[in-house]
């Protein structure tokens, strides 16, 4: 039997505290799912995966092997994350969301229902400190917190959960039209390169494809279509 005082010092000094980090990837694009992700990290595992190299998903730049990093991160976080549950979140659903001015409203919504379903947390943290603000009324101990992803690690674990999500949903896009089209540039946002894209698919087809999301204006192809954007008021999207 261990004696009293080698038990007692062999205890840590610090509480291994329960974490739910929030975030999401493809709130911006104009083409594709935005994926919402939610990620329970207690503070021992916080600490071995940042030390494995954990950061916000953005840190590891763009391309296949910034990709690659990130999916070997993901496998990692989900095999030792003591909960993980994403949901893919639709262009129409988006849509039809922003067309009543409710795409925080969306994101809330979503994260409530992680929140519910996730075990019980000391802290419970998501990236938007104004997007998110009004949950704080509705969960004791819940905050939000612009960049968290930044600075705390089931934040950044959640972005690269919903991250490779996202690109895995939007490789699949790219390899149904780039054959014939050329290349998705830039991740489907709403950058130079996708909106010469879509004006190529327009020009060919005479409509958007299936994947675009209405509910952000397309200048660029209104002459060719006119205005696609589903009816109701627009708001600021990032």
């Amino acid at each position: 039997m261990m004696p009293p005082d080698m038990a007692k010092s062999s205890k840590s000094p610090f509480p291994n505290r329960l974490t739910l980090g929030i975030d999401e990837a493809g709130r911006g694009p104009a083409i594709g799912p935005m994926v919402m992700a939610a990620v329970a990290l207690d503070s021992r595992t916080a600490a071995a995966l940042t030390r494995k190299g954990l950061r916000d998903s953005k840190a590891y730049g763009a391309g296949d092997d910034a990709h690659a990093i990130r999916s070997e991160l993901a496998a990692e976080i989900r095999s030792r994350a003591k909960f993980v549950v994403t949901f893919e979140i639709e262009h129409h659903e988006i849509d039809q969301r922003v067309a009543r001015n409710e795409l925080n409203l969306l994101e809330r919504e979503y994260a409530a229902q992680m929140i519910d379903q996730a075990p019980a947390c000391d802290k419970i943290i998501a990236d938007g400190k104004r997007m998110f603000h009004a949950l704080s009324l509705r969960y004791t101990q819940f905050i939000s917190v612009d960049r968290a992803e930044e600075h705390h690690a089931a934040v950044a674990a959640a972005s690269v959960i919903a991250k490779v999500i996202r690109d895995d949903r939007f490789n699949v896009i790219r390899r149904r039209y780039e054959p014939e089209l050329g290349p998705i540039a830039g991740g489907g946002y709403a950058n130079a390169a996708t909106r010469r894209w879509l004006r190529a698919y327009v020009e060919r087809y005479g409509r958007l494809p299936d994947e675009a999301r209405r509910s952000w204006p397309y200048p660029y192809v209104a002459d060719l279509i006119g205005d696609t954007r589903v009816p109701g008021p627009q708001v600021e999207l990032f």
